[in-house]
């Protein structure tokens, strides 16, 4: 780390924590500043890019530890780039994995389920999240989350609090209730940032630099993308084929909840998903119950079971359900026919969502890593059955 000289320090950082949301939020203000004419740099689960120039990092992990990370934050600043948003994990913040980043601005979206099994409490699970905002000059917080006077009390620098109904920009691209904190969280940082309101040199009329690029972001890859119909299938639109990346039990609760929301009483909502192995098994049967509540009908699937038994983890998750409920429930460990499987049975106007792996392209059996993309295997169910 010393050989990188401390690259922070010649960086304005934006880190951003929480169980949901993080990576949303992330490009939201990466897009901001870049409309702002500021030299951004972005390192979050999707990737790290520096401007508009994604950059290889190896990176397997979302926040890497400084072996990685400063060298990489070292070539940022040798690119000239000034500010970098920062995607940070509580693992990250736990391990201590961010010494040496001095962070300008630390946001947390919201606290939830998740976890478990390596905090072992909620309260630990907090405690590592409140560590981004500790030493901080601003701290954008969820003033809607439960965990907000905690992280006010624990704060150290001015607090710059958010909400769902504070959010000044509409008209958003940006599909989702949920969204909408994510949209709220990067206003507040710009804010933070002193970037103005006014029309930029770049744009004519009334519109400000935060208002154009929030209103022309489209999403992240993962996040409620919807998957477009091979024109060799066409005519498309018989049906919605949604993948998201939601694996917390707030996350699939918002997704099931905004789309259950999109479709009429007599059209269905179809969901494909599972729990990952060795991960936090008490958010299992809290996923189960949401599925069944939101879905009208209900695959389980394998969702990078590792080394654990998928027997165990499919019990799990339905260890809640009444019977009345398991009768929504099919299970068929193989992902790609449990895809097949939705995008058989779905009618016209149905919504079929695939949750759990996003933009993830790899899936874990045993110790090995298998190519994997949700994205073709919709595409691949497509093809086969129409």
């Amino acid at each position: 780390m010393l050989t990188n000289n401390y690259p922070s320090r010649h960086l304005v950082l934006i880190g951003v924590t929480g169980t949901d949301g993080k990576t949303t939020t992330c490009h939201l203000i990466y897009e901001i500043l870049k409309t702002a004419r500021i030299k951004v740099g972005l390192i979050s689960t999707i990737g790290a890019f520096a401007g508009d120039t994604e950059m290889d990092t190896g990176l397997h992990v979302t926040t890497a530890d400084a072996r990685l990370l400063q060298p990489l934050l070292a070539r940022m600043v040798k690119e000239g780039i000034t500010h970098v948003v920062l995607e940070v994990t509580s693992h990250s913040l736990d391990q201590n994995r961010l010494i040496g980043c001095n962070f300008y601005v630390g946001v947390v979206t919201n606290i939830t389920h998740e976890h478990l099994d390596y905090h072992q409490t909620f309260e630990r699970y907090r405690e590592a999240k409140a560590k981004l905002v500790l030493s901080t000059q601003y701290s954008v917080l969820n003033q809607d989350d439960p965990s907000f006077e905690y992280l006010k009390s624990r704060s150290k620098g001015q607090v710059i609090p958010y909400a769902k109904t504070r959010m000044e920009i509409t008209n958003l691209a940006l599909v989702g209730e949920y969204n909408k904190y994510n949209v709220g969280a990067a206003e507040a940082v710009a804010k933070a940032l002193k970037i103005s309101r006014k029309a930029g040199s770049r744009f004519a009329g009334q519109d400000s630099i935060i208002r154009r690029a929030l209103q022309e972001f489209m999403g992240v890859p993962g996040r409620m993308e919807e998957i477009k119909w091979p024109e060799a299938c066409l005519p498309a639109g018989r049906f919605r084929v949604i993948v998201d990346f939601a694996h917390t039990p707030n996350a699939l609760e918002q997704v099931l909840r905004e789309l259950k929301t999109q479709k009429s009483k007599l059209q269905k909502l179809i969901l494909v998903f599972g729990c990952a192995g060795l991960r936090d098994h008490t958010k299992r049967p809290l996923m189960g119950k949401i599925a069944v509540k939101y879905a009208d009908k209900v695959i389980i699937t394998a969702e990078d079971p590792r080394t654990e038994n998928l027997d165990q983890i499919y019990e799990q998750i339905v260890s809640k359900l009444s019977t009345e409920h398991l009768a929504l429930v099919t299970r068929e460990d193989d992902r790609q026919k449990a895809i097949n499987m939705a995008v058989a049975m779905a009618k016209l106007g149905d919504i079929v969502v695939v949750a759990g792996k996003g933009h993830e392209k790899s899936m874990c059996f045993g110790k090995t890593e298998i190519p994997w993309s949700d994205r073709e295997a919709v595409e691949k169910a497509i093809h086969t059955n129409f």
